[in-house]
Parts: structure tokens; sequence; C-alpha cells
């Protein structure tokens, strides 16, 4: 027997829709999910948004106050894809409710929030699952057994780029996303809480770290009224840039292993290069998230010109087969995050955590934290937990 799950979103930008259809689709990819989410209600402050939501989605209601979701005893999971500066209020607030959270990373500004959540959802006794989606993608999946399984040697060094131009215009509208109080520490909460939580992922913990920031676009134009993702404020009033363009890491395994991981949200050039390379004493693993269904493998005993082969994943790697039936048919972003959606409904109906959860949050937070204070301070530090 199937049981329905009343599910909300809290904030509808491009996120929030992007959970929605990961709710539609994810029974036709896994019909043998032991629940089905419904969709009860959606909470968006910008006017008219949440209601769009609904003539476009099928919510049962809407509300500008996410407050009442909470409140709501139809409502079973919640996704949080609101601002990060409110994910620490929403997060524990629908903990405290009994709410099962899937909330987007970072999951909050610090560290301390992402674990005030964790805490408030332990204490609660609920599920909650974090949006690190590229770890979901079968290629990455794929990356992490062949690591594990010693094909590659013991990894001596690594290199995680995380590369985007979303911010590059000079005319880009000064907005949350710019601030340190409710934007917390830039590209290293957009984009560089993705490396860490991969370099753990395939490699295991960072112990510590000696990283370096910058602001390469030190003024924005303030927006005259509500935004979307990446909007221009040409003419507007200028403001300043509060938190990082840039962060450069320098990484220490705790298995001896040495890393780079690099992240800049003004790369003009660059759209989403993400991706990955792993090498060991025997051979070496590639991926770019732009090619996202292959590897680049190296493996054998001749070390020295060893070639490196493309590998297409296919329905033996991660999630591949519930979504195509051979290798080297495509897969795409929205597809991680109906993995994502399944996994995370999965701990809900089994009480068990599948996916990336908010531990996984807390150890990509404390590596977050330690680059600030690395770069406030210079030199090497630890990371909290390791």
């Amino acid at each position: 027997m199937v049981d329905t799950l009343g599910v909300a979103v809290v904030g509808f930008g491009w996120m929030g829709r992007v959970h929605t259809q990961a709710y539609a689709r994810v029974r036709h990819h896994y019909p043998q999910l032991a629940v089905r989410p419904e969709l009860v209600t959606v909470a968006e402050e910008v006017p008219g948004r949440a209601e769009e939501a609904a003539a476009q989605f099928g919510f049962a209601s809407t509300t500008r106050d996410w407050r009442e979701v909470a409140a709501d005893p139809r409502v079973r999971a919640v996704s949080i894809t609101a601002p990060n500066f409110l994910h620490r209020e929403i997060g524990v607030a629908m903990a405290e409710a009994g709410k099962h959270i899937w909330i987007e990373k970072p999951v909050g500004l610090t560290s301390e929030d992402a674990r005030a959540v964790a805490d408030a959802a332990a204490k609660a006794g609920v599920q909650g699952a974090v949006g690190f989606n590229y770890r979901n993608a079968p290629a990455v999946e794929a990356a992490r057994e062949l690591i594990a399984s010693g094909e590659i040697g013991a990894v001596t060094h690594v290199r995680f780029r995380l590369f985007s131009d979303y911010a590059a215009h000079p005319e880009g509208a000064l907005t949350w996303r710019y601030e340190r109080e409710r934007g917390g520490s830039g590209v290293l909460g957009d984009l560089a809480s993705h490396g860490a939580d991969l370099a753990r992922f395939l490699l295991g913990d960072i112990e510590s770290l000696a990283a370096d920031t910058a602001v390469f676009v030190p003024e924005r134009a303030r927006p005259v009224g509500a935004t979307a993702g990446h909007s221009r404020a040409a003419g507007g009033e200028l403001g300043p840039v509060e938190n990082e363009d840039y962060v450069n890491c320098l990484l220490r395994f705790a298995s001896g292993a040495r890393g780079v991981l690099e992240a800049c949200r003004v790369s003009v050039g660059e759209q989403n290069n993400y991706g990955f390379e792993v090498h060991g004493t025997k051979g070496a693993v590639f991926w770019d998230f732009r090619r996202m269904n292959e590897l680049g493998v190296s493996r054998g005993t001749s070390y020295q010109d060893q070639p490196v082969s493309t590998v297409y994943v296919g329905p033996g790697d991660g999630e591949f087969g519930a979504f195509q039936p051979g290798a080297a048919n495509a897969m795409g972003y929205d597809d991680l995050k109906v993995i994502e959606a399944h996994r995370f409904l999965r701990s809900v109906a089994e009480g068990t955590p599948h996916g990336a959860t908010l531990a996984d949050a807390v150890h990509s937070a404390a590596a977050l934290d330690a680059m600030i204070r690395s770069a406030q301070q210079g030199g090497w530090v630890a990371v909290a937990g390791a």
C-alpha cells in the first residue's frame, strides 16, 4: 500500500521550481517508492509567485508566510528553498513541528546554523536531506566505487573546480547574495560547499586547509523591486559587495592525500565548469559536470605514458537505470534532483537516511568556516570535526 505524503515548498524561486518538478516526476522513475508526494502548499513572500506556482503545478493552497506551513497538519515534509539566511530559522521550526525536511545547501550561513538544524531534526526524530546534488551523478558514484576499490591505487592528490559566470556581469543586481548578513560567505556557500561535500564523499574527511579569498567586483547596483535568479540592475544606487567572489584552498585529507579546491562566481567564459581530477599511485579518474555521464579513467600497470579512456556510465552505475536503458544515453541536472527527491522520500518511508544528510551539511559547513578563518588569519587551520 502506498502512503500519501503531504509536501510543501517554502521559497519558489528557481530551486523551489526544481524541487516541485522532482516531486512530480519521482514516481515515474521510481514506481516502487512506498510514498506518493502530494503538493499541499507553497509559501512565497513575493506577491503572485505562489499563486502562479499553484496554477502550474497543482498545489492545493498558497501562503506568503512560511509559519503557516509549520502549523499545517496536512504537511508532513517540507522543501526549504528560501534564501540562505532563512535556512536556520525555517529548518529548526519545521523540524520542531515534526516535518521531515529537504533543505538546500549550505543550510544557513555557518556550521553553527547547520548544526542547529541537524540537532533539531535529530531531537524531533525527523529525516533531513540536503541538496548536494552533484554527488548523485551516476558517474560520481562510479568514481567513488573505483577509488574505494583501489583500482587507481592510493590517492595522492586531487583537484576540485567550480567555476561559473553567474555573477560576472558588472550590472548584476546587489541582491541578498552579496550581503554578509544574508548571503553568508558568497561563493563559498554557493559553490565551494558542493566542492567540500564532493571531496569528503569521494575521499573522506578533510583534516586541515589553507585558503585565500577575493572580491573582484567590489560594487553593484541595488535592485528597485523583487528579483529572481541573477537579475541586472543598471543605473541603480551602488553598494558594496560584502562577501567572496573567489576562493582557492589547499587541502590535507585524513588519508594523507593532498588537494586543491577552487571556486569562482565571476569567471568570464566559464559556465558551470564543475568537476574533479583524482590521481592515485596507479591511475586517475576525471569528471566534468558538463559531460555528466562520462568519466576519464586511467588504470593499468604502465604508470608512465598510461592512456586515459572515456567511460560512459550505464544502468549499473548509481541510479542511471531509473532514467535510461543503456550506457551513453544522456541525463541532466534536473534528474539529479529527482534522485535526491527519491532518496529523501525513501528516508521518510523507511525511517533510515539515504543520500546526503544534515550531518553531511555540518561537515561541509565546517570546511567553509575553516576557509574563512584561514583567509583571515593566514596559514593552515584544522577543520572542526575531522
